[in-house]
């Protein structure tokens, strides 16, 4: 007995729709993005809550980007913004400065803050977190500085 023929575009049409079903019933959880399964857009229920602590890249009340909170910054440490390419320092309790990020040895980005000192990674210069003077080569000149202003908990570009 001779098998039904079945044209060859209805086979491709069942072949395309099992081969989305299948796909779809194989999308990934992932919960950095809400648990809402990969490629899928996320879904909010509720408006987002009004912050008191503006996060980084929100403006400040003058209009300002916020480059970091006052939160973030620890005492006799700092931070760096690597794609802003500035590192905030807070030496003593309610000081904060700012330097470039970029050493003045050869232009790597800096790549710690650790012991009261800005440090490169590339060939091992110092950097004081209190004015960014070179406290340890070969670098032979400090670090920059960038101007900043605190408002209340958010610290912004001056």
């Amino acid at each position: 007995m001779a098998e039904p023929s079945v044209p060859a575009s209805s086979r491709r049409a069942l072949l395309v729709c099992a081969g989305a079903a299948a796909l779809a019933g194989c999308a990934r959880y992932n919960s950095n993005n809400g648990g809402v399964a990969d490629g899928q857009p996320a879904q909010s229920s509720s408006a987002p809550a009004a912050s008191t602590n503006p996060s980084p890249g929100a403006a400040a009340s003058n209009g300002a980007p916020v480059l970091a909170r006052t939160a973030d910054i620890p005492v006799g440490g700092g931070k760096i913004l690597t794609d802003k390419k500035i590192v905030i320092t807070q030496p003593q309790a309610g000081s904060f400065d700012a330097f470039t990020a970029v050493c003045t040895h050869q232009g790597c980005t800096v790549g710690s803050v650790a012991g009261g000192t800005i440090n490169c990674p590339c060939h091992g210069s110092k950097f004081s977190i209190t004015n960014g003077s070179v406290v340890n080569g070969p670098a032979t000149s400090p670090l920059a500085p960038v101007s900043i202003k605190v408002q209340g908990s958010s610290i912004v570009q001056a």
